[in-house]
């Protein structure tokens, strides 16, 4: 398990880069700013950082020189943004950045970042143990730092459809989760009158939603990869849609259940 550090001055991606780097094992901690970022360093042993450039008060290239020029970039830093130039990119990897990733930030480019900042950050750490004993190198010498390959947004992940019937399936009422009659829809069938029809369309949507992917974490005992897979999602459009219909997704909490 490692400490990560995320700053960014947007709640949503704190909270996605916290739920996706904690369900990974680590441990996150979080910052939406300049000022707090540099308390968090200060007070803990950091493994890694997740950096956004665009902050309010200090932005990301700042703070990183600032980390640069007093000594304190002892952790490998990956900056993030939505909005950079490659000459932005080509001056965050001069002053130390370990890599870049461009908003919004695709789930297998993100955890292959975040291991290979950790390995880097790991062999650093023994190099440094190594040089201990050895002759102090010369002023002046720097250390290579190789240019990361440019990230590209993420493609959009498909979308959950709900076609209702109109009138129940020959043979009785499926159950979410059964298969449908022979010569149906192919997707799920379930009876209009366990759906919310009283509601606004957008509502009732959302409580066809939330019951859904509630019963996939309940069956698969909170295990997000799993859950993606079921449900057809990329994991980091799952987490957000997770987050807008508002389930729990303490950690731990869906583990409990039982299995369905």
């Amino acid at each position: 398990m490692a400490e990560i550090l995320v700053v960014d001055d947007e709640i949503g991606i704190r909270e996605l880069l916290s739920e996706i780097l904690g369900d990974e094992g680590h441990s996150v901690l979080l910052a939406e700013n300049a000022q707090q970022a540099r308390k968090v360093r200060d007070d803990n042993p950091l493994d890694l950082v997740l950096l956004d450039i665009w902050m309010p008060d200090t932005d990301g290239l700042a703070l990183l020189k600032e980390w640069a020029a007093t000594g304190k970039l002892t952790m490998p830093v990956i900056m993030m943004s939505g909005h950079a130039t490659i000459d932005t990119a080509v001056e965050a990897t001069r002053i130390g950045a370990l890599d870049f990733l461009e908003k919004p930030i695709a789930l297998q480019k993100l955890l292959k970042a975040v291991e290979q900042g950790l390995v880097r950050g790991k062999a650093a750490r023994a190099q440094a143990v190594a040089a201990a004993a050895a002759p102090a190198p010369q002023a002046g010498s720097t250390a290579a730092i190789p240019m990361p390959e440019r990230v590209l947004p993420a493609q959009g992940g498909p979308t959950v459809e709900f076609h209702p019937l109109a009138s129940p399936p020959a043979g009785g009422l499926h159950p979410l989760g059964a298969a449908s009659p022979a010569g149906g829809h192919s997707g799920v069938t379930i009876a209009l009158r366990d759906l919310p029809l009283d509601l606004p369309l957008r509502e009732a949507r959302d409580a066809f939603e939330r019951a859904y992917f509630e019963h996939h974490l309940a069956r698969e005992m909170g295990s997000m990869t799993r859950v993606a897979e079921k449900t057809g999602l990329e994991r980091t459009h799952l987490y957000r849609k997770l987050k807008q219909l508002g389930i729990d997704l303490s950690r731990g909490a869906w583990r409990r259940q039982p299995n369905h």
